[in-house]
């Protein structure tokens, strides 16, 4: 298996897409293939774990690369939690990727990459690990890279614009004489994107350092994320002869997610078509209505993960589609929802279900419009507290990984939005 900038260029291995996370020309990169699955594989997912669909579905993008033993190693340490489908009302079903370390379904994306890294890295030349994070990417890399040897981790958070509970994951290791390390940056989630690029494109710090992104432009995280796709699908067969066709609505920020799913697509898993449900930081729903694709200013809103005005991961999206607009619009629907709506939709599932949405999964629900269907959910109710017990006038019980990082004294690092200052945390 090779991959392939976005943007064009000569083919590279996965280790070298992986430790180099963007193309040389800025470009993301991409499978040059994608292998389909047969009928039979597929109609096998109900009856196989979650860790025999990963080997299946990573194989693959790593076959001559990573022995099969060192990948099952892998994917048995990074996927050691539940990813349970629960049914929250007739044919509903949310799937819950929050029961990880940083109560996120980024723990699945990030404690896979890490381990590759781990796997695949010359622990001679250390490797530094720089992520911008809008909320939970940051304390899911924090946590998965915490400790492992050869590496430094920086993270990159925009100042003021975290909920507490995610400032509080984020810097849990500021305090410690650790490998990670977090950083308010005086921005918007944009501003730290933007800085991480300037560095991954300052070609002589990477003369002098090896430098890799932890966020999902790096294919090592992305690729992992289309495990949670095919396995969701298994467990909604529930037994039944096979798999069916099923309509999935993923909330959307910077992309990465649903650009796995578009690839899990593409290898032969039966998705009906996927709903983009994003806040008012809609410019994909906008650009699936109108063709146009117009990235601006982020703007701050309940459901904090998904501020993203220009995300990296639509330029994969066009490439899957060779920039065919109403070829995408045949897979993908979009559409967008304010905060008002967020707070009804809480409220209301609450009160008729008895079912606690955080405020990314309440738009993924809404976004299903009362289909049948699945939608991710993407982050457990107890980190956004500030904002649910008020909807539901009551506290939301804390799991015990969260109860122990708000404990924790708080070590908050401010730099501002300038590259000097990145490149000095970088350097330094």
């Amino acid at each position: 298996m090779r991959f392939l900038s976005t943007r064009g260029g000569s083919p590279v291995t996965f280790k070298t897409a992986l430790f180099d996370g963007l193309a040389p020309d800025g470009g993301l990169y991409v499978p040059e293939t994608i292998e389909r699955w047969s009928d039979a594989e597929i109609d096998r997912l109900p009856r196989r774990t979650l860790t025999e669909i990963a080997l299946r579905v990573l194989r693959p993008f790593t076959r001559g690369e990573i022995d099969a033993a060192v990948l099952e190693a892998v994917v048995v340490e990074a996927l050691d939690f539940d990813v349970p489908l629960v049914e929250v009302e007739p044919d509903v079903y949310a799937l819950e990727l929050f029961h990880g370390p940083t109560l996120a379904f980024k723990d699945v994306g990030a404690r896979v990459m890490a381990r590759l890294m781990a796997a695949l890295h010359d622990a001679e030349e250390p490797l530094t690990v720089l992520a911008a994070t809008s909320g939970d990417t940051g304390s899911a890399v924090a946590h998965a890279f915490y400790r492992v040897p050869g590496t430094r981790v920086v993270i990159l958070y925009p100042d003021g614009r975290v909920s507490p509970t995610q400032e509080a994951q984020l810097t849990m290791f500021n305090g410690e004489r650790a490998n990670v390390r977090a950083y308010a940056v005086a921005g918007s989630f944009d501003d730290c994107h933007r800085l991480t690029r300037e560095a991954f494109g300052d070609a002589d710090l990477r003369r002098h350092m090896r430098v890799t992104s932890a966020n999902s432009v790096n294919i090592g995280r992305l690729l992992p994320q289309m495990v949670y796709y095919f396995h969701a699908l298994g467990e909604r067969a529930n037994g039944s002869a096979a798999v069916r066709s099923t309509l999935v609505c993923t909330p959307s920020g910077n992309f990465g997610n649903l650009t796995a799913g578009l690839f899990a697509k593409r290898s032969g898993l039966p998705i009906e078509q996927f709903v983009a449900a994003t806040n008012i930081n809609d410019v994909v729903p906008t650009y699936l209505t109108t063709g146009r694709f117009t990235p601006r200013p982020s703007v701050h809103t309940l459901a904090n993960a998904m501020d993203v005005g220009h995300p990296s991961n639509f330029e994969r999206m066009l490439w899957l589609y060779r920039d065919a607009v109403d070829a995408m619009r045949r897979d993908v629907s979009g559409c967008a929802f304010t905060d008002e709506d967020v707070r009804l939709t809480i409220r209301d599932v609450f009160e008729r279900r008895g079912y606690l949405l955080d405020p990314h999964s309440a738009i993924a629900y809404r976004g299903l419009n009362g289909r049948p269907g699945i939608f991710l959910a993407t982050a457990h109710p107890a980190k956004f507290a500030e904002v649910v017990e008020p909807i539901i006038g009551r506290p939301v019980e804390k799991p015990a990984a969260l109860a122990h990082a708000l404990a924790k004294p708080r070590h908050v690092i401010r730099i501002t939005a300038s590259y000097d200052a990145v490149r000095a945390t970088v350097t330094g």
